[in-house]
């Protein structure tokens, strides 16, 4: 049954209501028409309680925009969501994908990950080239996705929201690595699911890494709001040193917006559940509003916590990622890089729950502080200890794997 506007409903039920479920909720694809977003695919989710999403189809299938009830959850940069036709991943020294960022989800690979940089190309086996120039966080999230379906599925009296789509990121002489995405909610639900697979579809050995980058905004964040995880260890903080402290801001509550702040970003180790999930989630009391995110740790190990409290581009991100912030050179020279052969794949899942009410909010502090506490100092002291990553497909390429 499904609970809609104080009521449980069945399948007959909703039909009787009207003529179509669209007048409920559910999927539909649109076009944006005007300035740099011109021509981008957009599909809206509406799932009757008050939770609407879209998805920008031609930016990876990412998730674009999120609200409850007319709050916004998600962040929008001065960016918009640029059109990848006007997208410069080359530009400003590996920075040109900061003109094209924006939105509550931008994932990041799908073979590098972090800042710009150069690594070897041996794996490719081109004579002409020698290295591959990498640009922030990588080149997917400005990549179309082949829409391969949409719509409403019911099985008994639940209804499914859905989407499907397959984004290729390939080159001649280089990778052909193809990310299968899934999203599903469920009418008169707050939780949006995604599911994601990478697949090595050519016959090259080839570097793979992959993060989440979720984007909290106002009003969800704002003066106050909370962010509760099970943090075992802070590891890395990028400000470390004398900028630490000056600024005033620690990584357990939001500030305002402020005038001249640069950016926060940590590392911190994350202890699981007993199911393997690891929930983070920032929670705003005034509103009695929150969203948690919940992730695998065998999948996605590492995570980064970044603030960017700048007046005019207020936001907080939630990053659950496969490697270290050390980078790409590092995890080759550490022997974590995941390389995938010829149809090797990785899987990823991520679920996002709207928390509507004290209650709620309660309730996802207490049970993620039941998994470890996280640390009372608004500035811990890194450790600098970064866990070794261990796992099938993660090791130095060796010579005869990089040149076959």
């Amino acid at each position: 049954m499904i609970m809609l506007y104080g009521r449980s409903l069945s399948r007959d039920d909703i039909a009787a209501l009207s003529g179509s479920l669209q007048a409920f909720g559910g999927v539909r694809l649109f076009t944006l028409g005007d300035g740099v977003e011109r021509g981008v695919r957009m599909l809206e989710f509406r799932t009757g309680s008050g939770l609407r999403f879209t998805l920008a189809v031609d930016r990876a299938l990412d998730i674009a925009e999120v609200e409850r009830r007319g709050r916004p959850l998600g962040w929008h940069s001065p960016t918009g969501f640029r059109h990848p036709a006007y997208f410069d991943y080359e530009g400003e020294d590996g920075l040109g994908p900061l003109r094209s960022f924006s939105g509550f989800l931008v994932t990041c690979g799908l073979d590098h990950i972090l800042g710009s940089g150069e690594v070897s190309a041996r794996s490719y086996n081109y004579p002409r080239r020698t290295v591959v120039r990498h640009g922030l966080h990588g080149r997917v999230s400005n990549i179309p996705a082949r829409l391969t379906g949409y719509g409403e599925r019911w099985e008994g009296d639940r209804c499914i929201l859905w989407a499907e789509g397959i984004v290729v990121q390939a080159t001649n002489f280089g990778e052909n690595l193809h990310l299968y995405r899934r999203i599903e909610a469920d009418l008169g639900g707050n939780e949006i699911r995604l599911s994601d697979r990478v697949v090595n579809e050519g016959f090259l050995t080839t570097p793979h890494m992959f993060f989440y980058h979720v984007n909290i905004g106002a009003p969800l964040l704002e003066e106050g709001a909370r962010y509760v995880a099970p943090i075992r260890e802070v590891v890395w903080a990028g400000h470390a040193g004398a900028r630490y402290r000056a600024q005033g801001v620690g990584y357990r509550t939001a500030p305002p917006p402020m005038r001249d702040f640069a950016e926060q970003v940590w590392e911190h180790d994350m202890a699981a559940d007993g199911q393997g999930r690891v929930p983070v989630a920032l929670l705003n009391d005034r509103l009695g509003l929150g969203l948690e995110v919940v992730t695998r740790k065998d999948q996605l190990p590492c995570s980064y916590q970044w603030q960017n409290f700048q007046a005019g581009s207020y936001a907080l991100g939630i990053e659950p990622s496969t490697h270290h912030v050390l980078g790409d050179k590092a995890a080759r020279e550490r022997g974590e890089m995941i390389w995938l052969g010829a149809r090797e794949s990785r899987s990823y899942e991520i679920r996002f729950q709207v928390l509507d009410g004290e209650e709620a909010l309660s309730q996802a502090a207490a049970r993620i502080r039941a998994i470890v506490p996280q640390p009372d100092d608004d500035y811990p002291e890194p450790s600098g200890r970064f866990a070794p990553l261990d796992g099938p497909g993660r090791r130095s390429p060796l010579p005869e794997e990089v040149t076959s």
